[in-house]
């Protein structure tokens, strides 16, 4: 098997190190991730300069890009075969309800599955890596498994409790939930005297009813959404009045 790793919080992340560690255990890799954190990168390419890449003394490929940069980069110009899956993570961090649409952890594997490759996004619920070793165990078996009755290719959001594997209770499916409106900008000056704003918090969950991805983690077992890409609303679609004079 052959998998392409990527994430969104930089080559030298604790998270990435872990994951490809695991997997190369069960896998023949290629590392290929941002040169620095660009967390909230979302599915942005860069298309206004030129990208290098670098490689690291540990093997791993570096590109001064965003997540899907780097993805699309390993497919279209270092990897000589096609990956049989892309992993993207471990992300410091929840990447759980509407914060799915922000993530470059989850933009990664998107890249990917628009390729035509399966793809899974993994995230800790909790930042500061604690449990990590707990967290790449969970990604190693989920991928040594794999998704047999999925049609192929799938795109998968993975969260896992900050937690010793012993403690997590289990693997659970779970739609997203909802959260409310992100708290306000923090408003600060800069020593030139100018207004300098920094994007707030995420607001708390509004939708973490059971079923939820939000509830599923908070409960100790983690949590496995499927996403797709498709975004038309459908039902506006049948209702759209385009009869204009």
């Amino acid at each position: 098997m052959k998998i392409l790793i990527s994430n969104d919080d930089g080559y030298l992340a604790p998270g990435i190190m872990a994951l490809a560690e695991a997997m190369s255990s069960v896998a023949e890799i290629t590392v290929v991730a941002p040169d620095s954190n660009r967390s909230g990168a979302s599915n942005a390419l860069t298309l206004d300069r030129p990208l290098s890449v670098q490689r690291a003394s540990n093997g791993f490929y570096f590109v001064n890009g965003t997540p899907s940069d780097c993805v699309h980069i390993a497919l279209t110009a270092i990897m000589k075969e096609k990956p049989d899956l892309i992993v993207s993570g471990i992300n410091q961090g929840q990447n759980m309800g509407d914060d799915t649409l922000y993530s470059g952890t989850v933009a990664a594997a998107t890249e990917g599955f628009l390729f035509g490759i399966p793809a899974i996004a993994f995230s800790q619920a909790d930042k500061g890596w604690a449990h990590l070793d707990a967290a790449a165990r969970v990604a190693k078996e989920m991928v040594v498994k794999g998704f047999a009755g999925l049609p192929s290719p799938f795109l998968l959001n993975v969260n896992i409790p900050n937690l010793p594997f012993s403690d997590i209770k289990g693997v659970r499916k779970s739609r997203l939930g909802k959260r409310h409106t992100s708290e306000p900008v923090i408003h600060m000056t800069d020593p030139h005297g100018r207004d300098i704003y920094w994007i707030g918090p995420p607001g708390a969950a509004r939708d973490g009813g059971s079923g939820t991805d939000f509830y599923t983690v908070a409960h100790g077992f983690v949590s496995v959404t499927p996403l797709q890409i498709d975004l038309t609303n459908s039902r506006q679609l049948n209702e759209l009045d385009l009869d204009f004079a």
